[in-house]
């Protein structure tokens, strides 16, 4: 990528012609310590050979071949005339970037323009911008986090057909020209993965032109292969500005909203306003009578909960007749049954980690109290006399434990598994993770991936949305599972490409 600081952003400009513009783009650049004087001479030859504007109101001159020996160094100055600046042919510059470069790097800036040149409404916007830090994050699309309208949305529809329903939402997208034809028809042929509750999430790994996301659900819930559908998810997703609305739709609260709220209720759930009060969904397993004690302690252990702590913690929690969960506050993850040793160690938890219990049943309140005592002593440790920063605190909520889904395993006899950490500085976003699913798609494997720090369900390796909506941020566990006739070598070659970062090199 081609760097762009702010201090090479000119806002508001003014030049009476485009040979005054490419001027001060030169002269510019030449106090920048990019070219030699003379440099213009190679713009304005450049120019006279053809047109160097690129529509959208967006032009980037710059040298010829002949004057490549008078760049210093690569580098752009950005110029905005509001005013307009006549480019010839009836063309009209809002926008002129000066480029010096010493081979083809400014091919880089071309691709990250992509965006701006395809979307008027984009352009227009760098026309008439006043903030150089937002000009900047529009221009090398790094712009606002990703946000859901309601043009993609479909409430109600009378079906019964969850292909239906992923066809509608394929529709809406190709719409609003934020996926190809290649995508509606992979989509619609895929798969699609179970969320729970009667949701469904669609995509596919070609056509996907920006990000967007299409909701549609039936007015009433039917029948898939054995499993409720009540709503689809469709995604198109290009880079990590979706990810926090991904990640979103693993949030029980959220997806209670799909299901029962309206328009704008989901919307506001969706890009992540405070959650609107919503009937909840809930089965009947999720209903026990007692009241429902919650306690929140912080973990003072030295070496928090490794596995010999985490088996005194769940030993206690048996004692108990309630339906009990846990969740990790500090590292926000998902509730899981506190009565499982594994989904307690892979909370992930370090000394200071606040844990928040939740326990339904006759037996509630002695449950949470006997917790709360066990570990304040330690778990079976010593832990310093040093109270927590945060006070434990036990209250009676009215709220209903947690809906968890426990694990079902039903892996192949002949399956394979291996579990590597990732330590990429920002995690598994875009980038990093289209190099994970290229990798296992070299392989005649079936391969699934969880995330053991957040207790994900096991998702298909090969898709590019639901590696993303895994949440893998650096330090986290990813667990896969391999089966069929390359399975070793699909894990052997996951292993290796994780090891090397995933192209972004190793710490």
């Amino acid at each position: 990528m081609l760097e762009l600081s702010e201090s090479n952003i000119h806002l508001n400009a003014t030049a009476t012609n485009k040979l005054q513009a490419i001027e001060m783009a030169a002269s510019a650049l030449e106090q920048a310590g990019n070219v030699e004087q003379g440099y213009l001479q190679g713009m304005l030859g450049r120019e006279q050979q053809t047109s160097t504007f690129l529509g959208n109101g967006i032009a980037i001159p710059h040298g010829t071949l002949e004057t490549r020996s008078m760049v210093k160094k690569t580098g752009v100055q950005v110029f905005q005339f509001p005013q307009g600046i006549e480019w010839g042919e009836g063309n009209i510059a809002y926008v002129v970037i000066g480029i010096a470069a010493r081979s083809d790097e400014h091919l880089a800036l071309l691709r990250q323009l992509t965006h701006v040149l395809g979307d008027e409404d984009t352009a227009a916007q760098l026309a008439t911008l006043t903030d150089v830090e937002k000009f900047r994050a529009i221009l090398l699309g790094e712009s606002d986090a990703f946000s859901m309208t309601e043009e993609t949305l479909s409430l109600d529809i009378e079906t019964q057909s969850l292909l239906t329903l992923t066809a509608i939402n394929a529709g809406k997208l190709q719409q609003q020209s934020a996926v190809e034809n290649s995508f509606v028809s992979e989509v619609v042929s895929n798969s699609a993965l179970p969320l729970g509750k009667g949701l469904w999430v669609t995509d596919a790994v070609s056509g996907n032109v920006k990000n967007a996301l299409a909701f549609s659900r039936a007015k009433t819930i039917f029948n898939h292969n054995g499993k409720a559908v009540k709503g689809v998810l469709t995604i198109s997703a290009v880079s990590d500005q979706i990810n926090e609305t991904l990640a979103r739709l693993l949030d029980d609260e959220v997806q209670n909203i799909l299901l029962s709220g309206n328009t704008q209720q989901i919307l506001t759930a969706l890009n992540g306003g405070k959650v609107p009060a919503s009937p909840s969904v809930q089965s009947e397993d999720q209903i026990a009578t007692g009241a429902v004690i919650i306690g929140t302690f912080t973990i003072r252990n030295e070496h928090g909960l490794h596995a010999r702590p985490s088996a005194v913690l769940v030993n206690e929690v048996k004692k108990f007749a309630s339906k009990i969960t846990v969740q990790n506050l500090t590292r926000e993850t998902a509730p899981v049954s506190a009565k499982s040793l594994m989904k307690i160690v892979a909370l992930g938890v370090t000394q200071g980690h606040r844990l928040r219990f939740v326990a339904e049943g006759d037996d509630a309140k002695q449950a949470i109290e006997a917790l709360g005592k066990i570990i304040a002593r330690g778990l079976g440790e010593s832990v310093s006399a040093v109270p927590p920063a945060e006070p434990d605190t036990i209250e009676v909520s009215s709220e209903h434990a947690p809906q968890i889904h426990e694990e079902k395993t039903g892996l192949p006899a002949d399956a394979i598994e291996a579990v590597f950490m990732i330590r990429n500085e920002h995690g598994l976003h875009a980038r990093p993770s289209a190099v994970l699913v290229n990798e296992v798609k070299k392989y005649n494997a079936s391969v699934a991936v969880q995330n053991l720090d957040r207790d994900s369900q096991l998702v298909s390796a090969k898709s590019l949305m639901k590696i993303v909506a895994l949440g893998v941020v650096k330090g986290h566990r990813l667990r896969f599972v391999a089966s069929g006739e390359e399975a070793q070598q699909a894990i052997d070659g996951i292993g290796a490409v994780i090891e090397s970062g995933l192209g972004e090199g190793k710490e």
